[in-house]
Parts: C-alpha cells; sequence; structure tokens
C-alpha cells in the first residue's frame, strides 16, 4: 500500500514531503517530533494511539519524561486551534493515549494550491505577516514568568518553534528585552531540539552569565531525576551479570581437576558476583547518566569523563569499604583493586556507550532491536580489553580478590587455584587471571549497557 504524499483537513495540509503544516496555504512552525506525532495521529485515525507506542515510535531512539509528550499534544493543539474539553481534530484517551477524530481527512494531495473539495481554495494569506505576528507571540510566551513545570514546558515549546522560525531575529528581540536571561537559557537549552536551530552564544552576551546558571541549575535537576531511575536499571543489569560469572566460576571450579571446593561454593561465588556487579555498575553507570542528562554539545566527551570519574569514585569507596572490612573484622590484609581499575573500566564502557549512541541534539539514548545488542556488544568488548590489559599489568579485579581473600583464609574452600588446572597451570597463574578478568570485564560492560539501555515502562 502506497504511503500517501499528505494529508488535507479542514483549512489544514499536512506535506510529508516538505514536512510541513501548513494553514490556509501559511507554514506553521512545528518542530520535527511534533511533526511526526501528528503524522502518527493522523495514520492510525481509526484507532487509538497509546503512550508507549507513541514514545516508541517518535521518541524511539531517545528517553524523555511524560510531560515532553503532553506539551508535544498540547502544541499541536494550539496549532491546530483545538481545544482539549471539546475536541476538533485530537481527543485524550483517558489512561490511555490519543486519538485523531477528525473525519475528514484527505489523503494523497499536498499541494497547497490544490483546492480542498471541502473547503474550496485556499484563502489568500500574507505569510510574511502571519509570521511576524506567530513570532511576536512566541516571544510573548517565552518571556513568561510562570515557573511551574508546566508554564516551564509551554516557554521551552515556545523556544522550539521560534528556533523553527529562525534562531537569530528570536536572539535579535530578546536582546533588545530587559530581564531575559530565562528566556535565553531556554533558547539554549532548546536548539539541541530543532535541527534547523543556529548557534545561541551566552558566553559575553547581555544576561548570559545569569541564563548560564538557570541552564545549569535545570538541567542538574532533570540529571538527579534521570540518574536515580537510570543507574539502578543498569546496577540491576550488570548484577544479573556478575551472578551469571560466578555461576559459571562456581561451577568450573567444582568440576576442574584436584578441586576441593564444595558445591555450596557456587551460590557463595554467584552472590559474591552479583553484589561486585550492582555495586561497580552503581558508580559508573550513575556517572553515564547524569552526562547525558546535563551535557549537550559534547555529549561523548561528558559520558566518557563521567563513567571514567564514576567508576573512580566507586572503585575508592569499595577498596577502602572491603579493607577496612577485611582488616578489622576478620584480620587479612591483601591487595585490593580501586579507583585506577574503577576509573579504566568505567571509562572503557562509557566510550563503548558513547561510539554507539551518538545522537545530534544530545540527551538520552534509547537504542532498540539491532542497535542496542551494538551497545551492548560494544561496552562489553570495551571491558573486557580493558580488563585484560588490567590484568596483565598485576591489577586484582574480582576473581583476583576473591582468590587472594581465599588463599589468606585458613581453611577456605573458595580459592580458584585449581582452576588452572583446566589450562595446564599449577596455579591460578597469569592465563587464568587474564581469561577470568576476561570473562568479568565482558560480562560487566555488557550487563552494565543492557540495563542502562532499557527503556522505561510506560502505561
Amino acid at each position: 500500500m502506497a504511503v500517501p504524499h499528505g494529508y488535507r483537513f479542514a483549512e489544514f495540509i499536512v506535506s510529508r514531503r516538505r514536512r510541513q503544516v501548513l494553514r490556509e496555504g501559511v507554514p506553521l512552525p512545528l518542530i520535527p517530533r511534533y511533526f511526526d506525532l501528528l503524522v502518527l495521529l493522523i495514520e492510525r485515525r481509526q484507532s487509538v494511539v497509546t503512550r508507549r507506542e507513541i514514545f516508541d515510535d517518535v521518541w524511539r531512539d531517545v528517553i524523555v519524561s511524560d510531560g515532553a509528550l503532553t506539551q508535544a499534544i498540547r502544541t499541536l493543539r494550539r496549532t491546530l486551534g483545538d481545544d482539549s474539553r471539546e475536541p476538533m481534530f485530537i481527543r485524550t484517551v483517558s489512561r490511555h493515549g490519543y486519538s485523531f477524530v477528525f473525519a475528514g481527512v484527505q489523503e494523497g494531495d499536498d499541494d497547497p494550491a490544490a483546492p480542498s473539495p471541502e473547503n474550496g481554495p485556499p484563502a489568500e494569506a500574507d505569510e510574511t505577516s502571519h509570521t511576524s505576528e506567530g513570532r511576536a507571540m512566541l516571544i510573548k510566551r517565552l518571556l513568561g514568568t510562570g515557573e511551574g513545570p508546566e508554564s516551564l514546558e509551554d516557554r521551552r515549546d515556545a523556544a522550539q518553534q521560534l528556533h523553527a522560525l529562525g534562531t537569530d531575529l528570536a536572539l535579535a528581540v530578546l536582546a533588545a528585552r530587559p530581564g531575559h536571561a530565562d528566556a535565553l537559557a531556554l533558547m539554549r537549552d532548546t536548539r539541541w531540539d530543532v535541527p534547523e536551530a543556529g548557534p545561541v552564544p551566552l558566553w559575553g552576551q547581555p544576561e548570559g552569565l545569569p541564563a548560564a546558571v538557570r541552564l545549569v541549575r535545570w538541567r542538574a535537576r532533570e540529571a538527579l531525576r534521570v540518574t536515580r531511575r537510570r543507574w539502578a536499571q543498569a546496577a540491576g543489569g550488570a548484577a544479573c551479570a556478575g551472578a551469571v560469572a560466578g555461576l559459571a566460576g562456581g561451577a568450573l571450579l567444582a568440576l576442574a581437576p584436584a578441586s576441593r571446593a564444595p558445591a555450596t561454593a557456587i551460590p557463595v561465588l554467584m552472590a559474591l558476583g552479583a553484589v561486585a556487579g550492582f555495586a561497580g555498575a552503581a558508580g559508573v553507570a550513575a556517572g553515564i547518566a547524569a552526562a547525558e542528562a546535563v551535557a549537550r554539545s559534547r555529549r561523548s566527551s561528558a559520558i566518557l569523563a563521567g563513567g571514567s570519574l564514576g567508576g573512580l569514585i566507586i572503585g575508592g569507596l569499595l577498596q577502602a569499604l572491603v579493607g577496612w572490612t577485611l582488616d578489622s573484622v576478620f584480620g587479612l590484609r591483601v591487595s585490593l583493586g580501586g579507583p585506577l581499575e574503577g576509573l579504566c573500566l568505567g571509562g572503557a564502557v562509557a566510550a563503548g556507550y558513547a561510539a554507539t549512541t551518538s545522537l545530534r541534539e544530545g540527551g538520552i539514548a534509547a537504542p532498540s532491536g539491532r542497535a542496542r545488542w551494538r551497545t551492548a556488544a560494544s561496552c562489553a568488548a570495551a571491558a573486557g580489553t580493558t580488563a585484560i590489559l588490567l590484568s596483565l599489568t598485576g591489577a586484582p579485579l574480582v576473581g583476583g580478590t576473591i582468590n587472594a581473600v581465599a588463599q589468606a583464609s585458613a581453611g577456605s574452600q573458595v580459592a580458584l587455584t585449581p582452576l588452572g588446572g583446566w589450562l595446564g597451570e599449577p596455579a591460578f597463574g597469569p592465563l587464568t587471571r587474564t581469561l577470568v578478568a576476561a570473562a568479568e570485564g565482558t560480562l560487566f560492560g555488557f550487563g552494565l549497557a543492557w540495563g542502562l539501555t532499557r527503556r522505561p515502562g510506560r502505561a
């Protein structure tokens, strides 16, 4: 079935080829994702489109809040002159989604010069006049003083539409208005959401410093909201991967030649692997998630820095906590991995993640299908390779630490020394240590990335 070039309804034309909405021949400002949402609703006007379906289609590559969809619908209604209480075009289906309810949609022709059989020829319109009036109204909305979430979203929407009409012209108008720091910050923050938007410099500009302060405050708030959810998902994924590593290691240990390890060692190693994976990923994922929420212009560099810093901090904390526990409770002093290992592994996972989730507009990536597998594989390969290099330098990872603690404990039966028998080594030698580290790093990177890229459930 051929896809129509466009749609006509009432006095509107939706042109898929030009990606424009026209009212009586005059283009209306609408950012690309909002245009895609309108087309989706029109295409599926015979049914209700659920919120989950909208997120998966329109925002398939990024994660946004429910407020972004609410604001998108509000903008479409304003553009079409619709009323949510008595909708002519877009109806809200409570707790479910949205439906395009206009009955007279015509498919096929998207030529604004062609008359609509229902409405006759389009009225003559002065596009420049319409654009100037629209820009003035948007500037007024952008300069609004409301601080509530709904008001802020409305002002963000105005900023996005001003970018679509011309960033330079909007900035020139704003520069003549006193106290426009909030508006300037919103113009800067939304420029990444509109492909045709121009630059919005802050340095050396009137109100530039207070605008930068407001921008940092907004992004920090968003970073806190996003990080809480995403670090838990990533830590859960890494915990599962650590449990798998512990299960495999425990089974190999129990079956190894000359091994005296009982079968009960398997759940012990599974638990240790899960705890280690959860703790390590919690730090790295928090750094990556915060960087994604805050950074827009240098996303990849920020993700690399965030993952590295998160790994450095969690590595130092774990080294201090585990070392103190072993020394004060068990009287054991063994070599433990710490900040350096965390820094390297965190940076490796972050580099693999950033390389496969590049977004022109920045933001929080949500790869799906093959793209998600590719991201997880990239992180796994980067972490596995880094773990091998660390092992070759003698740095102890989880397996090496467990082996060192077991050997220092009288009567312990979970020393990994028998694993060397599978490789012809008399003990936990260089080859065994390297392969164990490679498996740890690979599973850690995969589990963290798989959890991090999980899309949140939608009602």
